[in-house]
């Protein structure tokens, strides 16, 4: 269903998202953390999360401080985990309306116990470890040092050490050499950590990719992003079908007209008609989400034929050729969506244009194209 003034609009089923979370829930022992970073990976935080929630998610997973605050303005107060903050930002806050902070380095813990001082309350802290992922996480031999340091501030009152956590590098192909490398530098670091006299409540390391095929990773508890929006981030048609994509992008057709056969469409004319066409003029483009280099790739379903974008997108817009398909403004053009309708998915998108799924969605958060949201979740 259409808004009245929409040319283009995300329409993300919170149902989906919803029953996502409970179909990773139900095959794991372990709590499950939706991590909704990334405005909800396109699909919106807020309303990922309360989604979430409600398929049994209970924690919810961030990068930065303002993110969380986001998720308390809303009003909930579930447990969340920030994880990608600077010292000099507003940790006091953050301790204050019971944010989780990822510690990795002594500087972030000093940060940490000056925040606690300031909200006059022990920090909740995650103590990362790098397995080998070589991005943040304290590299093995400043592990133990980092350890001590935090067991001494949860002794002064200034933290208490809720989780120690990695995460995998390439857990997205289950058999690889490093998943099983990492598992052990994990299980090293809790030792560490044990003989130091810290024992955190939770241990976390599983990803998406993890949670669908490792459950020897899965721990205390899972962290599952791009799944519970339905995306898969491996490639095996049985994990890919066990969840539903939540959202569908679309547009409807601005303009459509006759041109003649040898006729160069949009910038460059890196698209040239091989005869007398039809052309469609969507108004998505680069600035709403549509990656420029799905020129002449990116795939569309339009009045139930399949065609692909002719010539560069551009910022606003792009065309497509539908030869003497019948075709009038107003028509709707579905970029991708689950795949019900014969319409392309995020994977065709990623596929074609030689990225990943991940990126596809994240992409469709501009202001210009309203987010609706169907389902009972909704």
């Amino acid at each position: 269903m259409w808004q009245a003034d929409a040319q283009s609009q995300v329409v993300v089923d919170l149902d989906a998202i919803r029953a996502n979370v409970r179909t990773l829930r139900s095959n794991t022992p372990a709590e499950v953390m939706a991590v909704v970073k990334a405005d909800g990976y396109g699909h919106g935080m807020v309303a990922s999360a309360r989604a979430a929630l409600s398929g049994g998610a209970t924690w919810l997973g961030v990068c930065t401080l303002d993110e969380a605050f986001g998720l308390r303005e809303a009003g909930l107060a579930t447990p969340v985990l920030a994880w990608l903050w600077l010292p000099g930002q507003p940790v006091g806050r953050a301790i204050g309306c019971d944010v989780d902070l990822s510690v990795a380095s002594l500087s972030q813990l000093a940060a940490v116990t000056a925040g606690a001082r300031e909200a006059g309350r022990a920090a909740r802290i995650h103590l990362k470890i790098d397995t080998g992922l070589s991005r943040s996480g304290a590299a093995a031999p400043e592990w133990p040092q980092l350890v001590e340091a935090a067991g001494k501030a949860q002794a002064d009152g200034y933290a208490e050490v809720i989780g120690v956590w990695s995460h995998f590098a390439c857990a997205d192909a289950p058999g690889h050499e490093t998943v099983d490398r990492q598992l052990a530098g994990f299980a090293d670091a809790l030792d560490v950590a044990k003989r130091l006299g810290v024992e955190p409540q939770l241990r976390h390391m599983a990803n998406s990719a993890a949670t669908l095929t490792r459950p020897d990773t899965h721990f205390d508890l899972v962290r599952p992003g791009i799944a519970m929006y339905g995306l898969s981030p491996l490639e095996d048609p049985a994990v890919r079908a066990t969840l539903r994509p939540a959202m569908t992008a679309r547009a409807r057709v601005l303009l459509a007209k006759r041109v003649p056969a040898g006729q160069g469409v949009s910038y460059g004319h890196t698209y040239v008609t091989p005869r007398a066409s039809t052309v469609a003029l969507v108004p998505l483009g680069y600035a709403d989400g549509v990656p420029r280099h799905a020129s002449n790739l990116g795939p569309v379903l339009l009045n139930g034929g399949r065609y692909t974008v002719a010539g560069r997108v551009c910022m606003d817009q792009f065309v497509v050729d539908v030869g003497d398909a019948e075709v009038a403004e107003g028509d709707e053009v579905v970029l991708f969506g689950p795949g019900d309708g014969g319409e392309p998915t995020a994977d065709d998108w990623a596929e074609a244009v030689g990225t990943i799924n991940y990126e596809i969605v994240t992409r469709f958060g501009s202001a210009r194209v309203p987010r609706i949201y169907r389902g009972d979740a909704a």
